[in-house]
């Protein structure tokens, strides 16, 4: 299994990282003594975001850095301007000294924009950096301050680890919100079984993530089959790696009501014809312009999208697991490359999810699932006769989609030893073939499928880090977003089996536990889930719960809930004008609603 190359698959160019480097405006021995150091910082900070952030693509992330410090209006201007022609999408000031605040500060109010001021005492690099973000609280432009915890000598050069932390943080929400704007969200069918969700709402992609809603009906998936719009050569290949890698797991339908061999034969090939048309949807196929179809050859440019599936498609054509949960995967018979986010039963909310945890991990897999049941130990020791200990003795999560999911989350992926999942770019031709293989694909239950079709039967290992988190739209509020840190964990296999059997044994599932606080929403496991706003969440590797707050602040969607610690949330300066001090929760809401949304 090869290694695609890093590509950007979308029209328009990524976006670029802008560092302005500025400094007091006084020449006569001032500012040319601040020359060298300002610009070290400036190439440092490049440096930093260059060597650790990198686009969900694989593709390296741009730095640009000016060949002169911001000294006053007119030098900032000329910044503006090169930084425009670059395609700077995200703006971090850099300064060890003090500058005059609002001459030099940044202006545009739908760029992501940060402040680091230097803290040593030799010149007031921290003192400018309050006066700039007094400024930028003033005009109403919301601005990230970085402001290290230890003085550090004036010669100093390093980067300390708080500030890295908080640089690295900032660019990667900033990155996720200049990468979203001009694409598009595909809705691929409608409203799936009534759900909220997939009520695609375009107000919300317009004006918080600045993404245009494309729709198309499902009946151009029967166009498109039925008149083989799709490379041929590639489906034939497709198929063959399918039959290959894709092995059968165990039918529960009554024996008189299975499908015939020669039916699921060729449901297969159909599986296999949608998923290739779904992609094509998104992204377009230049193959299919030498077919003669122009039109269909350039896609939507979607960085996202669904599928709606039930119940209009699946009561007669087989179901769409096999689309979405091979194009979320991190490989298929192309080999590895980047994961496409698709949400079952095209929830929008979800998929939008899904995409947030995509762009700020560098590209690794995102899971689609329900949010299904509490276990609690006593229930699953009145079930089982086992009861959970350890991690799980609080009881735990069944997460669980109905049919798909990525592969990637079988968690046969390593770090250090330990099941994991990794940017598409990291994974090795062994851990892609160790997914697979830990993946069989059941018969759909034709009670929920009559049109037949697969479902991705994996149990996810636990130990893993990962976070749980949701975008609900409130009417009167708009987006909000509930975040849940927590660890996958481990049950003996046949305490699994039983839980696992009364839902439905040919689905992929989850056990997750959420960290816990003692208070509120995470007082315990059960206020976890009786507090969740759907029936659905997003989940991502690791513990990205302050990178999802920081994306959440830039784009004005407050967050409702959350078990991230206190010194990993950053978000803008002005929060804390807004009562965010001493009332996070309350101080986020009244500042996403008085800035209200990012392109209003």
């Amino acid at each position: 299994m090869t290694k695609t190359p890093p590509v950007n698959r979308l029209q328009g160019s990524l976006p670029k990282i802008g560092i302005r480097p500025t400094i007091d405006g006084r020449y006569g021995g001032v500012r040319e003594s601040l020359e060298d150091q300002t610009m070290g910082m400036a190439q440092a900070t490049a440096r930093l975001i260059a060597e650790n952030v990198r686009h969900a693509s694989g593709l390296p992330v741009e730095v640009v850095v000016p060949d002169h410090c911001i000294g006053g209006a007119p030098e900032a201007a000329a910044v503006d301007e090169k930084f425009r022609r670059e395609g700077v999408g995200v703006t971090l000031t850099v300064t060890p000294c003090w500058c005059y605040g609002s001459e030099t500060m940044q202006l545009d109010a739908r760029l992501p924009t940060a402040v680091w001021g230097f803290n040593g005492t030799e010149r007031p690099g921290a003192v400018y950096l309050a006066a700039v973000l007094a400024g930028h609280s003033q005009k109403g432009l919301p601005a990230f301050g970085i402001y290290g915890r230890d003085v550090q000598d004036g010669g100093d050069g390093e980067i300390p680890e708080d500030v890295a932390a908080k640089i690295l943080s900032f660019a990667r929400a900033g990155l996720a919100v200049a990468t979203m704007k001009n694409t598009s969200y595909l809705a691929m069918g409608g409203v799936s079984m009534g759900i909220a969700g997939s009520i695609v709402d375009q107000p919300f992609f317009e004006e918080y993530l600045g993404m245009r809603v494309e729709s198309v009906d499902m009946t151009e998936f029967i166009r498109r089959m039925d008149r083989c719009i799709y490379d041929k050569e590639e489906f034939a290949r497709a198929l063959k790696w399918t039959r290959e890698n894709c092995p059968e797991g165990q039918d529960v339908n009554a024996p008189e009501k299975q499908r015939s061999r020669e039916q699921k034969d060729k449901d297969w090939g159909t599986c296999v014809q949608m998923a290739l048309i779904a992609r094509d949807l998104m992204v377009g196929n230049p193959k299919l312009a030498e077919m003669g179809f122009i039109e269909e050859s350039r896609g939507h440019n979607a960085l996202a999208g669904g599928f709606q599936g039930q119940r209009q498609w699946t009561d007669h054509f087989p179901n769409g697991d096999f689309l979405e949960a091979v194009l979320t995967t991190s490989f298929d018979w192309n080999g590895i490359r980047q994961p496409y986010m698709v949400a079952t039963e095209n929830d929008a909310l979800n998929g939008a999810s899904m995409l947030f945890g995509h762009l700020l991990t560098g590209g690794t897999a995102q899971l689609f699932a329900d949010v299904r049941t509490y276990w609690s130990a006593d229930a699953v020791e009145r079930v089982t006769g086992y009861r959970p200990d350890g991690a799980a003795a609080g009881g735990f999560l069944h997460l669980i989609n109905s049919g798909p999911a990525a592969l990637d989350w079988t968690g046969e992926q390593s770090v250090d030893g330990k099941p994991a999942l990794k940017p598409w770019t990291e994974i090795t031709e062994a851990e892609a073939e160790a997914c697979l293989k830990a993946t069989k694909w059941c018969a759909s239950d034709l009670g929920y499928f009559p049109g037949g079709g697969w479902s991705t039967d994996f149990l996810t290992r636990g130990g893993m880090p990962v976070t749980m988190f949701r975008v609900n739209l409130v009417k009167g509020i708009g987006p909000v977003l509930q975040i849940a840190e927590g660890v996958t964990i481990d049950l003996p296999e046949n305490v699994h089996d039983t839980l696992d059997a009364r839902t439905n044994p040919t689905w992929p599932t989850t056990w997750f536990v959420p960290n816990l606080t003692s208070e509120g929403a995470f007082a315990d496991v059960y206020t976890v889930m009786n507090n969740w706003g759907a029936n659905h969440g997003a989940i991502s590797y690791g513990h990205i719960g302050g990178d999802l707050i920081t994306l959440a602040s830039m784009l004005r969607i407050p967050v409702d809930m959350h078990n991230v610690p206190a010194g990993r949330v950053f978000r803008p300066s002005a929060w804390a004008r807004f009562g965010g001090s001493s009332d996070p929760y309350g101080g986020d809401y009244r500042a996403c609603s008085t800035y209200g949304p990012l392109y209003k």
